[in-house]
């Protein structure tokens, strides 16, 4: 269970602390002494963590895609790939660790995983640079889509990123053009792609490794052209009205999907993904063998085609 609680769930961390500090005095007083109360509580925070997701609007479920407890791409990896290899390095500069990616089995059969990595605590997160990609992270990426199409193996990414690091260097060492040509490697692959977002994608930093086939969204997750505090800074010259940027821009999943720029929502578990990641990772798991057989047997030529004709129709649409 969670540790963290966001504002609208105070009230549930507040019931969630009464439950534990009865379950110590149960312990003191022998087992079963406080059981019927206990089991009362629970049922009342369940209740109150369906109701309040239930209602989420567009800045809470922000809070909720950044929720520093959701599954990342790690936690999708250990629970999902067997037998995975990590691949490092671009063969250009050097090992972005913002991208994690390798070889693996994925319920038996092998495939390319790509996803961004912002780690779990102050020592991962400066090492995995809090998600935001570098020039390198995006060619390791390339890298390895050349070697998944090289050796017919089907790509799966995992979007969870803030953007692209905006830093001096990454601009020296050319982030512009190796985020587009990442993204041109993703519409040319002559595998199947898919891509889930797990978390929030934001920007060109997220699209970069989510040009799929089929593009899938976790039921709490944003997908955004900008980061909505970058948005308020552009329009209102002022970050706090992120929130009122965030509806502006249509960015969760329901919106989403209604606009066609993704394809399938994932249920998350009652209380977000976070509040129960075996059970996301699992769901996750079901829906990307799913998606993957649909693709099963394709052409190159009918794979790419199909991807391009997928983002064309955003255009069309939009």
């Amino acid at each position: 269970m969670a540790t963290h609680y966001l504002d609208f769930e105070r009230p549930i961390g507040d019931l969630e602390a009464k439950i534990e500090e009865l379950s110590q005095l149960s312990d003191q007083a022998g087992a079963g002494a406080f059981d019927s109360e206990i089991d009362a509580l629970r049922s009342r925070v369940d209740t109150m963590r369906r109701d309040a997701y239930a209602k989420l609007d567009t800045w809470q479920k922000t809070q909720v895609a950044r929720h520093p407890e959701r599954p990342h791409t790690t936690h999708y990896i250990a629970g999902l790939i067997d037998d995975f290899v990590e691949l490092r390095g671009d063969r250009r500069f050097g090992d972005d660790q913002a991208i994690v990616g390798g070889m693996g089995r994925f319920r038996g059969a092998p495939v390319m995983v790509i996803g961004h990595e912002k780690g779990h605590d102050t020592i991962t997160r400066v090492k995995h640079n809090f998600g935001s990609v570098r020039p390198e992270g995006f060619r390791k990426a390339i890298r390895l889509m050349d070697m998944a199409e090289q050796f017919n193996l089907p790509v799966i990414s995992f979007v969870d990123t803030a953007g692209a690091f905006p830093g001096v260097g990454a601009e020296e060492r050319g982030q512009g053009e190796a985020i587009a040509r990442s993204t041109e490697r993703c519409l040319t692959l002559g595998t199947p792609m898919v891509a889930i977002i797990t978390g929030e994608g934001g920007s060109g930093g997220a699209l970069a490794i989510a040009a799929a086939n089929r593009v899938l969204i976790l039921e709490h997750a944003i997908y955004s052209v900008a980061a909505p505090e970058a948005a308020a800074r552009i329009v209102f010259r002022d970050a706090d009205q992120a929130p009122v940027m965030a509806t502006a821009m249509k960015i969760t999943a329901q919106e989403l999907i209604g606009l066609g720029i993704v394809d399938r929502i994932i249920e998350e578990p009652a209380g977000g993904a976070h509040a129960d990641p075996q059970t996301a990772i699992r769901v996750v798991g079901d829906v990307i063998e799913d998606e993957l057989q649909a693709f099963a047997g394709q052409s190159a030529e009918a794979l790419r085609q199909q991807r391009a004709e997928r983002f064309y129709e955003i255009g069309r649409n939009l």
